[in-house]
């Protein structure tokens, strides 16, 4: 634990827990997108996912972690930031040192925390009922209509929507921050990782934008 308590040690550590969620999402991704093509695929993949013992009782608590330690590290270094910077972005043009996504990476963090907490209620807790609580037929599969029937509301929809955007602006600075606060720099390869990251700061969100997109128009 000493790792984490100097400055560069808690950058390292919250850069391998933002990685560990970059590539949870596009699993996340991957599965969700086959809902638009196949029903039957997307229940297969659930049901493999939803009662794999490694993904449920190993995979599914790490991330859990991660989610919770990144955000909490986020915020304790934008506190500590905030109190060692002698000048406040007030009293200089902040704007023409840093993006406003970079100095607001607090506030966009804090709204896709309060949207995971609508995702866990929408999907995650009724899932643990359903399976722990209720002790229903674990070979039943309803995932497909459980997510089709989410999306029925419109302003669900646009809620998403919304924290898609969010998303992918925190991905935008999020994703280039994490290589270099782990020491990945380098004139050879840092433009490939800028490009990669403005990539995937718009595939990943605009990917799940439209699956929400499609289970709303199909209802």
């Amino acid at each position: 634990m000493a790792v984490i308590t100097s400055s560069i040690g808690r950058k390292y550590a919250m850069a391998l827990s933002a990685m560990f969620l970059l590539i949870f999402l596009v699993i996340h991704l991957f599965v969700n997108f086959i809902s638009i093509f196949s029903e039957e695929g997307f229940n297969t993949a659930s049901h493999f996912m939803g009662y794999n013992p490694a993904v449920q009782f190993v995979m599914q608590p790490i991330l859990m972690f991660a989610v919770v330690f990144h955000f909490l590290m986020g915020f304790i270094l934008e506190v500590r930031n905030n109190n060692a910077r002698p000048v406040k972005y007030a009293m200089n043009n902040g704007s023409a040192n840093s993006s406003w996504m970079s100095r607001n990476m607090l506030i966009s963090g804090a709204v896709i925390l309060a949207f995971l907490a609508l995702h866990f209620y929408d999907f995650w807790y009724p899932e643990i009922s359903y399976k722990y609580i209720q002790g229903n037929n674990p070979d039943e599969l309803r995932y497909w209509e459980e997510l089709h029937h989410k999306f029925h509301d419109i302003w669900r929809v646009a809620l998403y929507v919304i924290s898609f955007i969010l998303l992918g602006l925190h991905l935008a600075h999020g994703f280039q921050s994490s290589f270099q606060s782990i020491g990945a720099r380098h004139p050879k390869y840092t433009p490939f990782i800028k490009a990669f990251g403005n990539w995937y700061s718009v595939i990943i969100p605009l990917g799940f934008i439209i699956i929400a997109i499609y289970h709303f128009v199909t209802q």
